[in-house]
């Protein structure tokens, strides 16, 4: 059975995000950007769980 084509693979990039998200809500939007693209994730990526938090996958997405 195919799994869905939004199913995220890379655990190390999901605990990155999912520190960002983090340092969001602790701190403001521009340390989690800052955050993000030091460790390399896609311009696309940030804008969607930083900028759009309703087009984050959900928790069940790993």
């Amino acid at each position: 059975m195919a799994e869905p084509p939004y199913q995220r693979h890379d655990v190390r990039q999901r605990d990155i995000v999912n520190h960002a998200i983090s340092v969001q809500e602790t701190s403001n939007t521009m340390s989690a950007i800052e955050y993000l693209k030091a460790q390399d994730i896609a311009p696309d990526v940030i804008e969607r769980v930083l900028l759009e938090p309703q087009r984050r996958r959900g928790p069940l997405a790993h």
